[in-house]
């Protein structure tokens, strides 16, 4: 009898396969290289509407939910319906074909050119609606893209993928300008991120990593552990209002929803009694100390897959303590931060740790950094204020890309609030390793070839560049 062994592909194979998806991926951006900036737009409103058509953003809601187990499917069906129709409101006016500015006091013409193929690296807990998001930006620039779904939530990207590969083809663009990644695997995924001509990975340290290491030009986020001050001025019941809504929207899969609270101490009490109305259970000593057992039961720095996007209830009933079936969210108060203090970092769940500090404004900002150095550094921190001055400090003093000012920090990836762009590619700059602080967004999916034509020279005048420091210094 022969008996056949089954075995793992090469990473060649690999190779070989991710291969014929770029070689078809080039081949139809070659066929929109020409596109007009109008029948770009047309493509990408397309690809917009066929994943938020209400019966098309339910199912993708859905399988999300039921394959990955993370999150809601009433939050998920909101949140891809409004990035994908806000991302799409955004990029309206952005051009992104041929002349896209001009500067004729400097001479200075900017012409937009497609970046080519884009890899896109999906996490296991945005396969929803972080596929069309990249898409649509890829698309604005006459790129390609290719989807590297996680494995865990493969069949939520490629639906996804489907839906936007029939919105091409529906107004007459090749259906391979969007792909996904056969049968993903990390080889696969690998392999993918040294042939493309872009990256933009959002997911875990690792992932973010493995793209900047690729030798493949990359955008990557950091880790999250957006950090919310609230001090003595503050409206208590907006304040409340806007970490409850960030810090249980999807069970806490945004890396922007509230992970710490950093509450001026004459307010401290005022604050947990509105939390508490709003459905949260503060944790007794013993309870905190089970629950981070359960969070943490090996020591790292990420918590156990079974507590991530889970409801209060199941968190608290692993930990082994019941809390009332109503409970959103759950409060611990911390006083420390780093690894002895694992409730001090990223917890991808609806477990929120409360702070208390003293002694004016700097002393919030020392400990903002104090929680974003052990992790999250160059994400997002948010104040709820009515001084000006306090909105400077935490914006001066903090080593954050973001600053959110009486608002919830989802909102920092975009909102009708605001003027940010929509996103959920969100930067951390050099102090989360990344080489933007921005919302990732369309402009970052063109080249621009800059033509310079001559001006009136400019007077360089030695005298006057040089005077202040002559007097001071002498020469």
């Amino acid at each position: 009898m022969t008996t056949t062994i089954a075995t793992r592909p090469s990473v060649q194979d690999d190779a070989d396969e991710v291969e014929r998806v770029v070689t078809a991926a080039r081949a139809a951006a070659e066929l929109i290289a020409g596109w007009d900036q109008d029948r770009v737009d047309g493509l990408v409103t397309a690809v917009a509407w066929a994943v938020v058509r209400p019966d098309h953003a339910q199912a993708l809601a859905r399988l999300a939910v039921d394959e990955g187990g993370f999150g809601t499917y009433e939050d998920k069906l909101m949140k891809i319906q409004r990035r994908v129709t806000g991302l799409l409101a955004d990029m309206r006016d952005t051009r992104t074909v041929g002349v896209v500015e001009e500067l004729p006091e400097r001479g200075l013409v900017k012409i937009a050119k497609p970046v080519g193929v884009v890899a896109a690296l999906i996490p296991t807990t945005g396969p929803d609606a972080t596929p069309p998001m990249k898409a649509m930006m890829a698309l604005k620039g006459r790129n390609a893209i290719v989807v590297a779904p996680h494995p865990r939530t493969r069949k939520t990207s490629e639906l996804a993928v489907e839906l936007m590969r029939a919105a091409c083809a529906q107004v007459g663009a090749p259906e391979d300008l969007v792909q996904s990644l056969p049968a993903p695997s990390m080889g696969k995924t690998t392999a993918l991120m040294q042939q493309a001509d872009l990256i933009v990975a959002t997911g875990g340290a690792g992932m973010v990593k493995a793209a900047y290491s690729s030798g493949t030009p990359a955008y990557g986020v950091g880790v999250g552990n957006s950090v919310h001050v609230v001090d003595q001025t503050a409206d208590l019941d907006d304040a409340a209002e806007m970490i409850v809504t960030a810090k249980t929207f999807d069970l806490a899969t945004s890396c922007l929803a509230d992970n710490s609270l950093v509450i001026e101490s004459t307010v401290y009490h005022a604050l947990i009694d509105r939390l508490q109305a709003r459905h949260g259970h503060v944790c007794s000593p013993d309870e905190k100390a089970a629950l981070q057992h359960v969070m943490w039961p090996d020591g790292g720095e990420i918590p156990a897959l079974e507590v991530i996007a889970k409801p209060a209830a199941t968190i608290a009933a692993l930990a082994g303590f019941e809390v009332p079936p109503e409970t959103a969210f759950l409060v611990v108060e911390e006083d420390g931060t780093g690894p002895e203090h694992p409730f001090s970092g990223e917890k991808l769940s609806v477990v929120l740790a409360a702070y208390s500090y003293t002694g004016g404004i700097d002393q919030a900002v020392a400990l903002v950094n104090a929680i974003t150095t052990y992790q999250g550094l160059g994400h997002t921190c948010g104040i709820h204020t009515s001084r000006d001055e306090h909105v400077e400090a935490l914006a001066v003093g903090t080593q954050t890309a973001r600053v959110m000012v009486n608002q919830s920090l989802n909102e920092g990836a975009g909102s009708p609030r605001n003027g940010l762009p929509f996103t959920l590619s969100l930067s951390c700059g050099t102090w989360g390793g990344n080489v933007t602080t921005e919302n990732v967004n369309a402009r970052h999916f063109v080249n621009l070839t800059w033509v310079s034509r001559p001006i009136p020279p400019r007077v360089i005048d030695e005298q006057d560049l040089f005077a202040a420091h002559w007097e001071r210094n002498g020469q």
